[in-house]
């Protein structure tokens, strides 16, 4: 297939990109490197089936060309990251609604298949866990900018569904869990890379609040396969399906355990949430996913637990 990919230049969607090369597939990357980077496609531009153009998905009259040059989009390109999404809720709400609108629209006059990459985060303060593709959400109020972007996503979710219910635009939606790997940054609060960089400096590793939240972490290349996997199931169109892993740790473990690998003697200081981000600031207490849906319709179990995830990201920015 030949599969555009919207924020193919950031951490996941290279990953992607780079898998889908692997499978034979083409690739059309479309990318205006606000929080992807160059460098993560730079090692894919000699292969003749790989293309990119820098630019935003915003930018209607390319998209669609690009749309129409594809048989599926993977639709990554977003906002992300909780130090962003709380410094810039305007940009994070604009980029992430409008964005997807725009995907949709120019997807709908061909009938081309949108996998949308959404995120656990918009199970919100829900404590229903493990968290499953049908169960309700729980936002915090609207004056707390930190749930801005999980409304967002899910109106992104909300508008695909509607496109398939209405339009019958074929739609698939991936509830992604804390994605981690090689070529992540720690630049928008993503906590792993963050606390890899702060170990191999020999700094202390920043924990925000008590450090007793917890999340569960997935391997990119776990993620990527189930992605391509769903947009080959025709049966998973018009649904919503949870990627993640379901090992459980808290932030403060995480922090030992990666000190512990990187052979760091780093300490472990903890901050407040109000000086990390902002008064008031609200956290997801736990994030796990429920993953038999996904399991169930194609097999799906990732393959890379916790320490080696986390010698993988050692070893990444080691030798960066």
């Amino acid at each position: 297939m030949r599969a555009l990919i919207t924020g193919g230049a950031g951490f996941v969607g290279s990953h992607l990109a780079e898998r889908l090369l692997e499978f034979g597939h083409e690739v059309l990357v479309l990318d205006n490197l606000s929080t992807g980077s160059i460098d993560n496609i730079a090692h894919l531009k000699g292969d003749r089936r790989f293309s990119y153009v820098i630019d935003s998905v915003t930018n209607e009259p390319l998209l669609a060309e690009m749309i129409d040059r594809g048989d599926v989009v993977f639709h990554l390109a977003a906002a992300v990251g909780v130090k962003l999404i709380v410094e810039q809720p305007v940009h994070t709400i604009e980029t992430n609604v409008h964005g997807t609108e725009v995907v949709l629209k120019h997807a709908n006059k061909k009938k081309k298949l949108v996998v949308i990459a959404s995120t656990s985060e918009v199970y919100g303060k829900s404590a229903d866990v493990p968290f499953r593709e049908a169960a309700d959400v729980v936002l915090g109020p609207s004056v707390k900018h930190r749930w801005a972007y999980a409304c967002s996503k899910l109106i992104d979710e909300f508008l695909a569904l509607a496109y398939w219910k209405e339009k019958k635009l074929p739609i698939v939606i991936a509830r992604l869990f804390n994605t981690v790997g090689p070529r992540q940054t720690g630049q928008y609060g993503m906590v792993l890379p963050t606390f890899v960089r702060q170990a191999l400096a020999g700094h202390p590793l920043t924990v925000f609040g008590d450090g007793t939240q917890s999340r569960s972490f997935t391997y990119v290349s776990d993620v990527v396969d189930a992605l391509i996997a769903l947009a080959q199931e025709p049966r998973a169109v018009g649904h919503v399906f949870n990627i993640g892993n379901v090992g459980e740790i808290s932030i403060r473990d995480l922090a030992g355990r990666v000190v512990a690998l990187a052979r760091s003697a780093s300490p472990i200081h903890f901050i407040p949430y109000d000086e990390a981000y902002e008064a008031g600031f609200e956290d997801m207490p736990r994030r796990v996913p429920d993953l038999s849906k996904l399991k169930a319709l194609i097999g799906y179990e990732p393959k890379v637990g916790l320490d080696e995830i986390i010698c993988r990201v050692i070893e990444y920015f080691r030798n960066s």
